[in-house]
């Protein structure tokens, strides 16, 4: 049931609440926040809370830095891990300008206007992740290690898997938040982790990845471990995907479903997968934001970096589950966790979209192992390569006009000037390995 200002400020009454988080999602997905106390509750609710947009990347300038932020009502929750001083509840928040516009640079308002676009068609979009993440021992400063102190493989339990107790917090921490945990397992990197919670739709969803990343992160360090969301902290051994599995419904119906289709599969669900895949290079900048996530984009660890679509292929970018009706899904295989949910889920529809609207058809299912084929027999198969780098991702990410657009002209000037900094400082650093390679041999 939707919340209202008077059942918010009655709570943090009743409940006992001392503190409120105000929670936005910067344009790089990093979760921020304006804490007040209690006795600020009134003016939160009624949208009088305002924070510096200069001092936050990619979001205005020194000289228009006043912004407010909305709260959706319906997001109240108390965080479980903080008890020591009187409870601690949080709000998500939409950005908007003084003139009581929305700002165009906010994540979540991006995600709402691809939404809107989709409702306009006749559709809502439901989203369900796969989120998986990594738990590392802290050294005796209490600073981060790889080291896991854990021997477990998948779906391995205790004493193998070191993570087990830290992970059923988890669980049962979001369960307290409202999630619905649908199965938690060890994966297959020693220290690496899986929780999966119900679909949601598409608005929700991405607010419960930021919730479920901060969740993991604070339940972790009450461990004594640290938790990375990181996409390949490790060398030689998988990295840490965030599966997307999506649904369109319409008048109460999933839309990707026919009974009578091939796959009984739709022509809409054939269509938006075609989408996906002619925008997928596009998108890769914002499914795939970071350096790192490139080094988990290579063959032989699951993670997919080929363009490519199967009924079960898990080689395969996307894959259709063999859940029907109302389960009908398309699984998008190539995002990582440390996307920022709301573009990333935005960029998937927009793409989905465009397939339905140009009526386009995905080229034939491939059911071979694509990692087993040669380069040759790829070409011959129209099978295109992800880009293999964060500067390949941007520059294709740049050439889509679709992604730009949904995307939107201020978001998309702040998200490539930041990124394109961030793979300038890479590439200049010079790397422990380069070090180790040269230093003695030239």
């Amino acid at each position: 049931m939707p919340k209202s200002k008077e059942d918010i400020i009655r709570r943090v009454r009743e409940e006992g609440i001392s503190f409120i988080r105000l929670q936005f999602t910067d344009i790089f997905g990093q979760l921020k926040n304006v804490a007040i106390t209690a006795s600020q509750i009134e003016r939160a609710v009624n949208n009088e809370i305002s924070l510096d947009g200069s001092s936050i990347e990619g979001f205005v300038r020194i000289h228009e830095s006043d912004q407010y932020l909305h709260p959706d009502l319906d997001t109240f929750t108390i965080l479980p891990w903080h008890r020591d001083h009187g409870k601690i509840a949080r709000l998500i928040c939409d950005i908007y300008n003084p003139d009581g516009t929305p700002f165009v640079g906010d994540p979540r308002g991006t995600l709402k206007r691809v939404l809107k676009r989709a409702a306009d068609m006749g559709y809502s979009f439901n989203v369900g992740p796969e989120c998986e993440f990594f738990l590392f021992q802290l050294d005796e400063n209490g600073k981060p290690t790889t080291q896991t102190g854990d021997e477990a493989s998948y779906f391995d339990l205790g004493p193998l898997d070191r993570g087990e107790s830290t992970r059923r917090e988890i669980c049962l921490a979001l369960e307290q938040m409202g999630f619905e945990i649908e199965a938690s397992h060890h994966e297959c990197a020693q220290g690496q982790h899986e929780i999966d919670f119900k679909y949601a739709d598409a608005l929700r969803a991405a607010d419960n990845i930021m919730t479920f990343k901060l969740t993991v992160k604070s339940m972790a360090q009450r461990s004594g471990l640290h938790a990375t969301f990181m996409p390949k902290p490790l060398f030689g051994v998988a990295g840490s995907g965030m599966h997307t599995n999506m649904s369109l419904f319409k008048d109460g119906k999933n839309a990707f479903y026919d009974p009578d289709g091939e796959r009984k599969l739709s022509r809409t669900c054939y269509q938006f997968i075609a989408g996906l895949l002619d925008h997928i290079q596009g998108m890769c900048a914002l499914t795939n934001p970071l350096v790192n996530s490139y080094k988990r984009l290579v063959p032989g660890y699951e993670a997919p970096c080929y363009v490519a679509w199967s009924a079960g292929n898990r080689s395969a970018l996307i894959r259709i589950p063999s859940s029907r009706g109302n389960g009908t899904r398309v699984e998008l295989r190539s995002p990582d966790p440390s996307c920022n949910p709301y573009l990333e889920i935005a960029a998937c529809l927009a793409a989905g979209l465009d397939g339905i609207e140009r009526g386009l058809t995905p080229p034939p299912e491939t059911t071979e192992n694509i990692y087993l084929m040669t380069p040759e027999q790829r070409v011959e198969k129209g099978i295109m390569n992800l880009p293999a780098s964060l500067e390949e991702a941007l520059e294709a990410f740049k050439a889509d006009p679709l992604m730009t657009a949904t995307m939107g002209e201020h978001v998309t000037q702040q998200y490539i000037e930041g990124k394109q900094r961030e793979w300038d400082a890479y590439r200049t650093r010079v790397s422990n390995w380069e070090i180790e390679r040269y230093l003695v041999v030239y």
